[in-house]
């Protein structure tokens, strides 16, 4: 340490240098840079290692056993040399285990990190599951990677002969790949900080699955637009693709960084691909700090998505009944969760304009959400009105809206009617049709319009919610559902 005589010792270096100047002034500008550089130098040994400086003793001794930790780990450096790279890709070598990646781009990767389990196994139930609710159409936009992030290579081994055994049709097809990366690639597992008080093992556990799904989400990176994160316990709904893309497709135009269709731990969390390099790397820098699934909420937040965006029904169920941590039970099911969600509204593309007068941040575009929000106005009278103009031309078949929650029952549309219409004008109030024809009316809050294609002869340009009856109690929109003919991206 730096003590109070050697700061006196380096003034007084100082004080001679510039005595040194005053008598060689033809030199004073070259050596003013040199005498500068000098300076700072001091000052900041000065700062840092005076007794009552700002650094304290145990945060210094904490720093040199980071720097010893680190310098004592190959690994450790090899998997973290390239950070300062945030966005491209990490450098592992990966073991392909079965399958390789075909060069045309598909719309879909579905990516599961799986490890030998002490009580049970389903990665082979997880994969049937996601090949029998999808069509062969579906099936020609996916593909299934399958980290087997396991140091014991002979059940590696074991299960990959039953993997290509059950499933070699998509293997050869290429819609079935299983990967490994090497034990050298992963970074220090022990010793790790106790954070939350979790034993040294849960820690251990949590570090490596960090590390095994940033390994999984750097191989799969440029496999397809969007990537979905699954466990490999975990059943599917039938149909899940079609009934993701519908939501997608209806959040063109907004800004997401996670969409979320089952509300468990890391399953059914869905990303743009080109943000898996940054969210790898984001696991990996963190991977000592918390589990993964808290981490991903830091990682939304941090790329400016407030607010959870996750939609109902479920898509996805966990089926385990034994947790891969030490084979503990674990019986979590989600409730909002339907075997056949083929069913999802379509919701295209549109602009929402109201006159009725809004309550805070609750706005028009909450009601067309598939999200769980609600539009909340005030009061509405006779002839305010909720419309929805679409982007283009649709063919609607079927239209639900339902207003109220369950703890405000009273703010329903007691009055109201539902009218489809054509020929988009513009007016001081935004835009909407010029004619309207009337689908239903308004009973307990509810209104339900099936087979409108059958009724209709025009494509439907705007849907409109008139309020005929003036009422004291505010108004709920809960949810605006629309069903169309095909998928609005086509």
């Amino acid at each position: 340490m730096l003590m109070r005589g050697d700061v006196s010792n380096c003034i007084s270096v100082m004080r001679l240098l510039w005595k040194y100047m005053d008598k060689m002034r033809c030199f004073r500008k070259r050596l003013t840079i040199p005498f500068m550089g000098i300076l700072i130098t001091c000052l900041l040994f000065v700062n840092l290692y005076m007794e009552d400086g700002y650094v304290l003793e145990e945060d210094k001794r904490q720093l040199r056993e980071t720097s010893i930790q680190q310098l004592n780990s190959e690994r450790y450096v090899h998997t973290f040399k390239d950070l300062s790279n945030f966005s491209g890709a990490i450098n592992v070598t990966y073991r392909y285990l079965a399958g390789s990646p075909l060069p045309r781009k598909r719309y879909l990767t579905i990516g599961l990190s799986s490890v030998k389990r002490k009580r049970g196994n389903y990665v082979l139930e997880t994969i049937k599951s996601i090949f029998d609710q999808s069509s062969y159409e579906e099936l020609k936009e996916i593909v299934v990677v399958v980290h087997l992030a396991e140091f014991d290579l002979a059940w590696c081994e074991s299960l990959v002969q039953d993997i290509t055994r059950k499933f070699a049709h998509h293997v050869i097809a290429g819609r079935l790949l299983v990967i490994h990366a090497p034990e050298e690639y992963y970074p220090v597992l022990d010793g790790l900080k106790r954070n939350y008080n979790d034993p040294e093992d849960r820690v251990r556990f949590r570090s490596k699955q960090n590390v095994d799904y940033a390994f999984l989400l750097n191989f799969c990176s440029n496999l397809s637009d969007y990537y979905m994160m699954l466990e490999d316990d975990v059943r599917c709904s039938k149909n899940f693709l079609t009934a993701m893309k519908k939501v997608v497709t209806s959040r063109k135009g907004s800004y997401w960084v996670t969409l979320e269709f089952s509300k468990l731990g890391y399953i059914g969390k869905l990303y743009h691909s080109n943000d898996l390099p940054r969210l790898a790397r984001f696991l990996l820098m963190f991977y000592q700090e918390m589990p993964c699934d808290w981490l991903l909420i830091h990682f939304q937040g941090l790329l400016a998505q407030k607010d959870v965006i996750r939609f109902k029904p479920s898509l996805f169920q966990h089926m385990g009944y034994y947790s891969s941590y030490k084979g503990a039970e674990n019986k979590l099911k989600d409730d909002d969760f339907e075997e056949d969600s083929f069913d999802i509204p379509d919701n295209p593309p549109a602009s929402l304009y109201t006159n009725i007068n809004v309550f805070e941040n609750y706005d028009a575009t909450k009601a067309y959400s598939s999200v769980d929000e609600y539009f909340w106005g005030k009061s509405p009278s006779t002839g305010d009105f909720f419309i929805i103009v679409f982007d283009k031309l649709t063919k609607i078949t079927k239209i639900k809206i339902a207003t109220g929650t369950d703890d405000r029952q009273n703010d329903i549309l007691h009055h109201g009617a539902l009218e489809v219409g054509q020929k988009v004008i513009g007016t001081k109030k935004g835009k909407q049709c010029s004619t309207y024809i009337t689908l239903g009316e308004f009973k307990n809050g509810q209104v339900e319009a099936q087979e409108i294609e059958h009724k209709i002869t025009f494509d439907i340009e705007c849907v409109r919610i008139v309020v005929t009856a003036s009422q004291k109690e505010w108004l709920i929109i809960r949810s605006i559902s629309l069903w169309t003919t095909q998928p609005p991206n086509q």
